[in-house]
């Protein structure tokens, strides 16, 4: 969904946290050697300050430092992030949360956010608008897993400022909490890694069996691994190898917690996954909420998952998607622990895209985060578990795990020209799209010759920091950051204007919510030209040129199926959703329009095509499902990259090639 106009709270606490589930022990009895908040000493400029504070965090604590680094690995990947707050209040390395003021800031959000503004989210004009009026959920009372840093203080004597900007007192504090859940487990303060099962489980803040169980399975799937970075402020990390690492579960089954009602929810076993369902109920003469009964995959194929953003805290959400007046998705997963909420079946259409033909064909996931604070980051652990579901979803209905398929809400095109400059915008920038692939098992990568007439965007995370303004007022910059999205230029020339979208209707920018001239990793397109350490590709209608130096590729060469209009045409339209053509319709129920979107491709452009899908139209304007239908055309269609948005054109308009081949 598009990021707010100002930015999330970035206040003395809001962002992820670390939690135990029962009362921790008495500092008296965990060995506070940091004491109570001497001096800071002298700042160390070397790469590996980090890694001793982590060494001496382990010794003063008791307890090991395999354990401590995969544990900060999942909460942090072991960064720094300015200081700044995660989305759930977490501060530092071990992501200690003090989420009070962030939380009632984070919740007054949510209902703005999912309420879209501009954009109906069923998005479909055979129906009126929805656009829910719900107003953000009052505030409820913090619960412990956003509490974990003040915990940390009373557990090591450390001011709660410092635990928040000193990484070496954050990493303690992380070692405290995990000492305690070990004492309180009535485990040994033992130096064998496969001891700490149970106190890692009880480290994630999960309230039950299940939560803190796939957590510490990741921690442990972290140890076996081995990890090795550079931070964000240029510390290098490394945790060695222990492939064959098996824990000592036991623990956990003292620790008391709940179990979670799974009732029926559609997630794989590695993950946890409770069922908060969106409710299916009608309000008057055919006005109902939030979501529309179906029959899929039977009736239709599901062929895209759609990765959104919260734009707010856990608890809203929870709020606002059992509120029948609302809008709906599939599932939301929790940043603290990777916990996924089921809401709607995939056999039933979320109201999530703003897209009807999306929504009918697709599987809407939202992760709890923020849009435009790069610094309130998604967790590790929250990446893993949505991989892990995306995996199971994608495997059940045969998706493609490609860019093509797992869209962004951002990639999401507009169904009518008028809906263009509403759409949302989420996860935005600083989701990295390089990074889930790995976690997918689909790493992306270098696929084709050098000249191949295909790319895919691939450019490094951490160090590719282009300028955003907007994410706290409107023309100030963004905190610099790493970012999976490439800017776009009308010439091979940074100081040549930046391409535009003639949808917007606005002249382009460099604020974070505008995606008139930016690329995503993982999209593909066809190249267009090459410029020295340019190159360029065709986008919108037109030849766009980005950097692309040789030992600092932003893209690499693919391979790829691409469309170009069919010989004698000198352009063809393009649509923002698949309809069948009006014959198709039976008695009873409407004919869709099809109306190409203000865009076309000129003769002898080429854009990537993802599939080749039917002309389809799921008509369900009616609380009673007996009235839907699924109305299937002879008209098929290729869904394409077009922009920043993917797009759709008729297969009858187009002549589809090798695009590999194209570029030699």
């Amino acid at each position: 969904m598009r990021g707010p106009a100002t930015a999330p709270p970035a206040p003395a606490g809001h962002r992820r946290p670390l939690r135990t589930a029962v009362p921790l022990a008495s500092a008296a009895l965990l060995l506070p050697l940091l004491g109570a908040a001497p001096a800071q000493p002298a700042p160390d400029s070397s790469a590996h300050r980090l890694q001793r504070a982590f060494a001496t965090a382990a010794a003063d604590y008791h307890v090991p430092q395999s354990v401590l680094l995969a544990v900060s690995y999942l909460q942090s990947r072991w960064d720094r992030h300015g200081d700044a707050p995660s989305v759930t209040g977490g501060y530092g390395p071990m992501h200690l949360t003090d989420a009070r003021t962030a939380l009632a800031t984070a919740e007054g959000t949510t209902a703005e956010h999912f309420a879209g503004g501009a954009e109906d989210a069923r998005g479909d004009t055979a129906r009126a608008a929805s656009h829910p009026t719900a107003g953000a959920p009052a505030p409820s009372a913090v619960p412990a897993r956003l509490r974990t840093l003040p915990k940390a203080a009373e557990l090591t004597g450390v001011p709660v400022a410092r635990l928040r900007t000193d990484p070496a007192a954050n990493v303690a504090g992380g070692a405290a909490l995990l000492a305690a859940a070990q004492k309180e487990l009535g485990g040994p303060a033992s130096a064998d890694p496969a001891d700490w099962y149970g106190a890692v489980a009880r480290f994630s803040g999960a309230d039950d069996t299940a939560t803190a169980a796939a957590y510490a399975d990741d921690v442990y799937d972290v140890l076996r691994a081995g990890e090795e970075r550079v931070t964000d402020d240029g510390q290098l990390v490394s945790l060695a190898a222990r492939p064959g690492l098996a824990p000592d579960t036991g623990g956990l089954w003292r620790a008391g917690l709940r179990t979670l009602p799974a009732d029926g929810t559609e997630c794989p076993r590695s993950v946890s996954c409770t069922s908060v369902p969106a409710p299916y109920e009608e309000f008057g003469d055919d006005d109902y909420g939030n979501h529309d009964l179906g029959d899929r995959p039977a009736s239709q194929r599901i062929k895209y998952i759609v990765i959104h953003d919260t734009e707010g805290s856990w608890e809203g959400v929870m709020n606002l998607i059992q509120d029948p007046t609302y809008v709906s998705w599939n599932y939301t997963i929790r940043s603290t622990d990777g916990l996924i909420a089921q809401h709607v079946q995939a056999k039933d259409v979320a109201w999530h895209a703003g897209n009807w033909d999306v929504n009918s064909r697709s599987i809407g996931i939202e992760h709890e985060g923020f849009l435009a604070a790069p610094d309130a980051w998604y967790t590790e652990e929250m990446y893993r578990s949505s991989a892990r579901l995306v995996r199971y979803l994608a495997r059940t209905y045969g998706i493609p795990l490609d860019r093509q398929h797992i869209l962004g809400h951002d990639n999401v095109p507009g169904p009518t020209a008028s809906t263009i400059p509403g759409m949302h915008t989420d996860p935005g920038p600083y989701w990295d799209w390089r990074h889930y692939f790995r976690l997918l098992g689909h790493p992306l990568r270098r696929t084709a010759g050098p000249r191949s007439g295909v790319l895919t965007v691939l450019p490094d995370y951490d160090t590719n920091r282009p300028v955003y303004t907007g994410c706290t007022a409107k023309g100030l910059p963004c905190p610099e950051h790493g970012s999976g999205e490439v800017r776009l230029y009308t010439d091979h020339d940074e100081n040549a204007p930046l391409v535009r979208d003639i949808g917007l209707r606005t002249a382009p920018t460099d604020g974070v919510n505008d995606l008139s001239s930016r690329v995503s990793t993982g999209q593909q397109y066809a190249v267009a030209g090459r410029w020295g350490d340019w190159t360029a590709i065709w986008y919108l209608g037109q030849k766009a040129w980005f950097r692309n130096p040789a030992g600092e590729r932003t893209a690499v060469p693919a391979r790829g199926l691409v469309v170009t209009p069919r010989e004698g045409l000198a352009s063809v339209p393009v649509y923002g959703r698949a309809y069948p053509e009006k014959a198709a319709y039976p008695a009873g129920v409407p004919a869709q329009s099809v109306v190409p979107l203000p865009y076309t491709i000129p003769a002898g452009q080429r854009y990537v095509t993802g599939d080749e899908v039917p002309g389809e139209y799921y008509y369900a304007v009616t609380f009673a499902p007996d009235a839907h239908r699924v109305v299937v055309g002879e008209d098929r269609y290729y869904e394409i990259q077009y922009g920043h948005r993917v797009a759709f054109v008729r297969a009858a308009d187009v002549t589809v090639e090798d695009g590999a081949a194209a570029g030699r």
